[in-house]
């Protein structure tokens, strides 16, 4: 989970630089959260095998999955200077083929990205101002988000899709709890519900019953801000997409402009 509350900053366009040149047309930057302070304590729950295992046997499921489509819903909290929260909505589409090429198309209320990877490079491509940025990428999904983030602190909305269940993780996360809720119906689905807590972030999983156990929703709050901001997902899954041989490969509009991904500051 260590990158979840910075990727879901991304997905809703709050954190991403994508070049200095034009850094005063892209930032427009949220308002300034207030100083966190230290989160109470609280007693350490056990995580209970049940909880262990549903997340294991998700994370399995979706290693299989070749090729993917999902819609999301999506509402992020920021949070004033004087400690209020002001809600941001959006929803991202991502059309997913393993191991070399997704396209992830995020819209929100404060700006919209779109994200390319063909399994040689990436571009971030910001289409109402006419920017976009390319890199050369390694040649699996999972090496191109390790770059992403080592090189320019760039995390993307929900990558954990893609990480979950990975042997190749460092595991540098650590359950403080874990348990079942209850059985809930998101979206006329039957899933059953788990809440975790790692450190200062809680976030619960809705995952679907039966032979195929897909995240159907998804919460996350930062315990580590007063105010404890939110972010919620909402996801539709398409299992048998249809996508041309050229539908990851960007091709810029007419008149956007080439700048140079930097870190994110």
């Amino acid at each position: 989970m260590r990158r979840r509350l910075f990727a879901l900053a991304v997905g809703a366009g709050l954190c991403l630089a994508l070049a200095q040149a034009a850094s005063s047309a892209l930032a427009a930057d949220p308002p300034t959260a207030a100083a966190p302070a230290q989160p109470p304590a609280v007693a350490v729950a056990a995580v209970q095998p049940e909880a262990l295992q549903a997340l294991e046997r998700m994370s399995d499921y979706l290693k299989t999955l070749k090729e993917f489509q999902i819609s999301t819903r999506t509402s992020l909290d920021l949070v004033t200077t004087d400690g209020q929260l002001v809600q941001v909505n959006g929803g991202a589409t991502y059309k997913v083929r393993r191991p070399d090429g997704f396209v992830i198309d995020v819209k929100s209320d404060v700006k919209n990205r779109t994200f390319f990877y063909d399994g040689k490079q990436f571009t971030v491509y910001a289409p109402e101002l006419g920017y976009y940025a390319t890199v050369a990428a390694p040649p699996t999904i999972r090496e191109t988000l390790d770059k992403l983030y080592v090189k320019f602190g760039l995390a993307l909305p929900l990558e954990d899709l893609f990480r979950w269940g990975d042997a190749t993780d460092t595991g540098d996360e650590v359950l403080d709890s874990g348990f079942r809720v209850r059985p809930s119906t998101i979206e006329g689905v039957a899933t059953d519900h788990y809440a975790f807590r790692e450190g200062d972030i809680d976030w619960q999983i809705w995952i679907q019953r039966g032979e195929q156990p897909l995240p159907r929703k998804v919460v996350i709050i930062d315990r580590s801000d007063p105010a404890a901001p939110a972010y919620t997902a909402v996801l539709d899954w398409n299992l048998s997409p249809t996508f041309a041989a050229d539908a990851f490969a960007f091709r810029p509009a007419t008149g956007a402009k080439s700048v140079r991904l930097t870190l994110a500051q």
